[in-house]
């Protein structure tokens, strides 16, 4: 890891803060012994925390602010009245240079507006998109867009295909990572002209920085079939909150089986360990943090409601993109695909001109 990772934390952001944070960082500074944070929140209530854990204190710094954005306040509020609360001065440490990475369990829509409002996009990018990880028996899934898009045209699409590869490649080590579009079918006639067309793009495009894989089900997700799942935000919340519905209506079936009768429960006795594993694998705490990517600097979203491991897990995904350099490999990637996409287009029209004449 490069040893100059700073890591600017919303200490004041999510349903447990500051106490998760600063937990949080306690379970996080033992893999990556060499990361800094910037704590930005309210130093009466940090320091008494920072006093229980001694070593956490060592690798962060606080920044005083008496101002946080509470789970209800609009978008449009905390862009106008939030400029000195903690996520605001956070994220800014990003734009300022003076962190790598920003992580905030607070306020989802917030955050995406003063992160857009703030870092901006990058270039060759339309919108942002909203980023996680799904568990598969081939490791994890990266699924986006989850959410901040509800409607996309194929630009959008082909975008996130290389935002998601990079974050593949950057987090879960996939070299070339393969990317397939969520669709009705496998088969290349089915789907919306949209997806039919981003389809075409991506299987057209040349020394792209991932494999092509092609349409993908809802049932392929978790499959591992691919490493990085595209779709809109519609289409993947959906699919988000439905596999963790199932995962859920699956794990209170199992409880109930097994304290069904005393055989059943002498049966849990027995698979016990089993089914520990299974518990282990299946915990979102272990996928907690999705990502904004598309952004002039790296953002993550924890979940609000998580502990201190969950919340740990957001900051090492954090701190594993910013060590790999994803924002400047995407730069390069789009940067790439603008002047190749340019080329094309001279060549169509050349082709034309040549018709007419």
């Amino acid at each position: 890891m490069n040893e100059n990772v700073v890591i600017a934390l919303d200490a004041m952001g999510g349903d447990h803060a500051p106490d998760i944070v600063v937990k949080g960082v306690d379970i996080v500074r033992v893999q990556f012994p060499d990361a800094r944070f910037l704590l930005f929140g309210d130093e009466n209530k940090l320091n008494p925390l920072l006093d229980a854990h001694p070593n956490v204190r060592n690798v962060c710094e606080i920044r005083h602010t008496d101002q946080a954005i509470s789970g209800e306040d609009k978008p449009s509020h905390a862009l106008r009245k939030g400029r000195q609360s903690s996520m605001r001065l956070a994220i800014d440490a990003v734009r300022n240079g003076e962190a790598g990475g920003v992580v905030s369990a607070g306020n989802t829509g917030a955050l995406m507006a003063m992160a857009k409002f703030s870092l901006r996009t990058l270039p060759g990018i339309n919108r942002p998109a909203l980023a996680s990880m799904l568990p598969s028996p081939k490791g994890e899934t990266v699924m986006l867009d989850l959410g901040a898009n509800v409607e996309c045209d194929e630009d959008n699409l082909v975008q996130f295909a290389v935002m998601g590869a990079d974050f593949a490649r950057a987090v879960l080590g996939r070299v070339p990572p393969r990317v397939g579009l969520l669709n009705v079918g496998s088969e290349e006639l089915k789907g919306s002209d949209t997806i039919k067309a981003a389809g075409e793009r991506l299987r057209s495009m040349e020394n792209a920085p991932f494999e092509y894989y092609g349409f993908v089900e809802g049932d392929d997700i978790t499959r591992g079939v691919v490493d990085v799942v595209v779709t809109d935000g519609f289409t993947g919340n959906v699919a988000l909150k439905t596999a963790e519905g199932v995962a859920t209506l699956f794990t209170n079936f199992l409880r109930a089986g097994f304290r069904r009768s005393l055989m059943s429960k002498i049966g849990y006795l027995l698979s016990r360990n089993g089914l520990n594993l299974l518990k282990d694998r299946l915990d979102p705490r272990l996928y907690n943090g999705g990502v904004f990517l598309g952004l002039n600097g790296v953002c993550v979203k924890s979940h609000g409601g998580t502990d201190e491991l969950g919340y740990a897990n957001a900051i090492g995904v954090t701190i594993e993109m910013v060590s790999e350099g994803m924002i400047d490999r995407m730069i390069a990637h789009f940067k790439a695909f603008d002047v190749e996409n340019n080329a094309n287009k001279n060549e169509e029209n050349a082709s034309t001109e040549v018709s007419e004449a």
